[in-house]
């Protein structure tokens, strides 16, 4: 039984540190970015889009006429 009372004062410790060390983070302002990840998202396409044209720029030959069948 006590060591049910054991793990029970390790679990709330914890569990304060944890609130503390949230607590600190919202204080000093990491989450007070709302705008960026709404617009992320709308980003995202034209940047892969961009990284898959940049890759097949090396597969294609740049002189079409050249290759026989």
């Amino acid at each position: 039984m006590s060591v049910i009372y054991f793990l029970i004062s390790i679990s709330v410790f914890v569990a304060g540190i944890f609130l503390y060390f949230f607590i600190k983070s919202v204080k000093s302002g990491q989450f007070d970015d709302d705008y960026t990840p709404s617009v992320r998202m709308l980003f995202d396409d034209e940047l892969k889009k961009e990284k898959e044209t940049k890759s097949t720029d090396n597969i294609i030959p740049k002189n079409k006429n050249k290759i026989k069948y």
